[in-house]
């Protein structure tokens, strides 16, 4: 504050240009005092923003100028850190990929064994309903025989009554004609 009216003072104690005083001379006419007082005036502005405005503005820009400088490297850091975690993101993402691929890879295996187990429990139990159903078909041709065979004894014994005349219904009768049937399916097999 001190300084701005000293040099306030100073402007105004300064001598007014001869040329301003006796009115003539116009614009361009040459006042060797008014150059002096404008150089003197020139070079202490000159001092005074030199000494108290430049240093503050160099010191400012110099600061600004350090502060954009670490924005940049801090901008390059965090690129190079983005650049980084891209990079890891991305090699993630593909053993993410190679993992899910062995899961289905996996999984289809696993499919195809369930599959396998399932068809041969499927083919075992049709087996087993198979032979199941050709145990049931050969017991029940065995019945049907048996059932036929007694009826062939009952006709058999029927006719040869007639054929004697007398009723034939002992026990030894009926053993004769069973071996007799016995004795034709025994041909029939070896034949």
């Amino acid at each position: 504050m001190n300084v701005s009216r000293w040099v306030w003072s100073l402007v105004l104690l300064a001598p007014t240009p001869l040329s301003a005083q006796e009115g003539g001379g116009g614009l361009f006419a040459v006042d060797p005092g008014l150059s002096i007082w404008t150089i003197v005036m020139f070079l202490l502005v000159l001092f005074i923003l030199g000494k108290f405005a430049w240093r503050p503005m160099l010191d400012a820009l110099d600061a600004r100028e350090a502060g954009i400088r670490e924005s940049i490297d801090e901008a390059k850091q965090m690129r190079e850190e983005a650049a980084a975690a891209l990079e890891e993101h991305r090699k993630q993402l593909g053993d993410a990929r190679r993992q899910a691929q062995e899961i289905v890879g996996e999984a289809r295996e696993a499919g195809e064994a369930l599959r396998r187990d399932i068809e041969g429990k499927a083919r075992e139990e049709s087996e087993r309903i198979l032979e199941r159903a050709r145990r049931e078909i050969q017991r029940e041709r065995d019945q049907a025989l048996e059932a036929l065979r007694r009826q062939s004894v009952e006709l058999a014994l029927a006719a040869a009554a007639r054929l004697l005349d007398r009723k034939l219904d002992g026990e030894l009768d009926r053993k004769f004609i069973e071996d007799y049937l016995d004795e034709l399916d025994q041909s029939r097999v070896e034949a």
